[in-house]
């Protein structure tokens, strides 16, 4: 599609084409939506984008999205503090949430290990986990990465590691499709994965 049309169309079908999941056909329909829509909804979007930029960050504690210095879910103190539940993006909180199955706290790591895409453990946020580990609140780890490769790998790593702190290690149960993505795995999928979970360490008595 590059170099189709003129100016600002190609720039911005070019702009749309980099987001994540849209190809070019996609944003060339995408463009053309923008272009015959009305300026106050292309105004909103816009003013939407623009916020987003400026007000959101990430929690100081877990690392998800929010407005605030920690985010709703780490100042809410009917939570659990036992329990931490560790996720690649936070795109992931939102689809576990929708389970309505756990109470416990989150992680957001900001990735997967990947080796290939120079992707390593020092690239995520695995030091401020275990920092969270440091007062011994927290009895048991969930490790939900997504089940790929990427996933995979991050999870063994994360294991291993936190086999050796003293805490109960477990994963999501199976029934989660192979090489998906958890934000795409259904509310009772979900809520049954959380329910399964397996053990895959636990702490000698000390």
């Amino acid at each position: 599609m590059a170099g189709v049309y003129d100016g600002a169309v190609q720039a911005l079908i070019d702009e749309l084409g980099r987001l994540p999941g849209v190809g070019p056909k996609g944003a060339q329909r995408i463009a053309f939506y923008l272009l015959e829509a009305d300026e106050t909804d292309v105004s909103a979007l816009v003013e939407a984008l623009q916020a987003v930029k400026s007000r959101v960050r990430f929690c100081q504690i877990c690392g998800n999205v929010t407005e605030a210095e920690i985010c709703r879910i780490c100042a809410d103190p009917r939570r659990l503090d036992s329990i931490i539940c560790v996720v690649e993006e936070a795109k992931d909180i939102v689809a576990i949430e929708r389970a309505r199955e756990y109470r416990g706290r989150y992680h957001v790591l900001g990735g997967a290990i990947d080796p290939i895409g120079g992707v390593g453990p020092e690239d995520l946020r695995i030091r401020e986990l275990y920092a969270r580990l440091a007062d011994g609140k927290v009895e048991e780890i969930i490790l939900a990465m997504d089940p790929n490769v990427e996933g995979e790998a991050t999870a063994t790593y994360l294991a291993i590691n936190l086999s050796q702190m003293g805490v109960v290690v477990s994963r999501l149960a199976s029934g989660l499709p192979v090489g998906g993505d958890l934000e795409y795995a259904d509310e009772v999928t979900l809520s049954r994965a959380l329910e399964g979970r397996q053990r895959i360490h636990t702490p000698t008595a000390r």
